[in-house]
């Protein structure tokens, strides 16, 4: 297989000559070139042609959003971001993933070499992995205006009936890679008064609470990061805090969250298969089960759990992925009623909430 050929740009020549280095020890990859701020990067672009760009967040005489954005409009390619692990790191790193970046890896403030060299391998897949992306050109959407929210009973009335188990739709979504995005354009196309949403990202801890905040700005459900006991209510999205896995559980009067600082699974914490699992047993034939985009396989043995559970089950198309991993996995495996692209699966899903649920489902032949 040939090289993935990187292009490394970032601020500090430190992080140049660490990242440079580290990339290339892996055999898959060759660093052909480094760059201090965009400037430079766009004649190397031009005269190295690279497959996959490492961008900071932070650059000078071009901040790494503006680049991006250029980029992304006038010639789309891989972008993996590397972003600190800060309030303002992380709204940068999700707005670059919104304009198109693939992926991102978080740098500490010190100990560089070290933390370098303990991330290497997830570093090198990520960086592998966006070679196989098909980045699409960046266009301006015009979004519809959210109108202010009061206090969450002015929003969404309480039920005045009691909830019974299994009783209410619950909407499971578990994603990864390039999941930020797809979360953003499922919640944006979700009315008020849509059935609840959990939500299950693979996401660092520091990012989870601001990803929230501003999903909970571009939709017209009330978003939130998900906080232990919560009641789980329509109108609401709940996501999962990162370093924490996220459980729906009946506590006799009404579902709620439940945090879990459990190990983890499949790698990742937190997990979609843990979400789908207590979804599954808590919800029942009641529940819908999603699988975005994302790496891995994380989510497609739960996802199978839902199915043989009662519940509808779908998963994202290859061509609106910007990775089939998890959705492609649960698909062969006969986790998935249905494949759709990106844009209709919101739709669907208000559709399958309308329908009665139904006791138990025959298990895919």
């Amino acid at each position: 297989m040939e090289k993935v050929r990187v292009l490394v740009i970032d601020d500090s020549a430190l992080v140049r000559k660490l990242l440079s280095a580290m990339l290339d020890s892996d055999p898959g990859i060759e660093v052909v070139g480094a760059a201090a701020d965009p400037l430079i990067a766009r004649d190397k672009i031009k005269q190295l042609n690279p497959d996959v760009l490492t961008l900071d967040v932070e650059m000078p005489r071009m901040d790494g959003l503006t680049f991006l954005e250029n980029l992304m409009r006038l010639r789309p390619m891989p972008v993996v971001m590397v972003s600190s692990l800060t309030e303002r790191g992380a709204e940068v790193t999700l707005r670059a993933l919104e304009i198109g970046a693939v992926d991102f890896f978080t740098k500490p403030s010190s100990d560089l070499a070290n933390c370098f060299a303990e991330s290497a391998q997830e570093i090198c897949a990520k960086v592998k992995l966006a070679a196989r992306t098909r980045p699409r050109p960046y266009t301006q959407v015009q979004k519809l205006d959210v109108a202010p929210r009061l206090s969450a009973d002015a929003v969404l009335p309480r039920s005045q009936s009691p909830g019974t188990r299994g009783s209410m739709r619950i909407i499971a979504v578990g994603a990864s890679t390039g999941g930020t995005e797809a979360i953003r354009v499922l919640l944006e196309s979700m009315p008020p008064d849509a059935p609840p949403i959990v939500v299950t990202q693979h996401i660092p801890a520091a990012f989870s609470g601001p990803f929230a905040t501003r999903m909970n700005n571009c939709s017209a459900m009330r978003v939130c990061e998900a906080r232990d006991g919560q009641p789980i209510q329509p109108g609401h999205a709940y996501i999962a805090p990162g370093g924490e896995h996220l459980l729906v559980m009946w506590d006799g009067a009404k579902h709620v969250c439940r945090l879990h600082d459990g190990p983890q699974v499949n790698r990742h914490k937190p997990s979609v298969d843990v979400l789908f699992r207590s979804t599954a047993a808590s919800v029942g034939s009641a529940a819908i089960g999603v699988l975005l985009t994302g790496m891995g396989d994380d989510g497609a043995r739960g996802l199978l759990e839902l199915r043989e559970s009662g519940a509808p089950t779908l998963v994202q198309d290859e061509a609106s992925s910007v990775v089939w991993g998890m959705p492609g996995a649960a698909w062969k495996l006969g986790a998935a009623d249905e494949k759709l692209p990106l844009e209709e699966i919101a739709a669907r899903l208000l559709v399958l909430a309308q329908q009665p649920t139904v006791g138990a489902r025959r298990a895919a032949s």
